[in-house]
């Protein structure tokens, strides 16, 4: 009967370490980033190595799109909706992110500065 009780504590502790792991899962940190004709708002984000971000994109006029190449992540910004990219970044450094959909005179200029700490 004792061995029984000490195997059933013993899972229920086990059980309980695995939901905490869960629970201790980093929530990623959520950045709104509005684009418009020829810029980002905000223009410089700065971000913690190994922070995972969720950005919130939003467009006030046109059709768009929002590239990290350092990262390897990108994403479509459409009109009247939020688009979501999830980037964690494995480096430091300063970046570069930018418009990669035309979006017409001024577009080769639509970038913005992602610095990693």
């Amino acid at each position: 009967m004792r061995r029984s009780r000490r195997i059933v504590l013993a899972a229920g502790l086990l059980a309980l370490a695995g939901g905490a792991g869960v629970l201790a899962q980093k929530q990623p940190r959520v950045i709104k980033v509005s684009a418009r004709r020829f810029s980002f708002t905000p223009h410089e984000i700065t971000v913690r190595k190994g922070e995972p971000v969720l950005f919130e994109l939003t467009s006030e006029d046109i059709f768009m799109g929002m590239n990290i190449p350092d990262f390897g992540v990108r994403s479509d910004i459409v009109p009247g909706k939020t688009m979501q990219l999830a980037l964690t970044p494995d480096k430091a450094g300063t970046f570069t992110f930018l418009c990669d959909v035309f979006c017409g005179d001024g577009h080769e200029g639509m970038s913005g500065t992602l610095v990693v700490t």
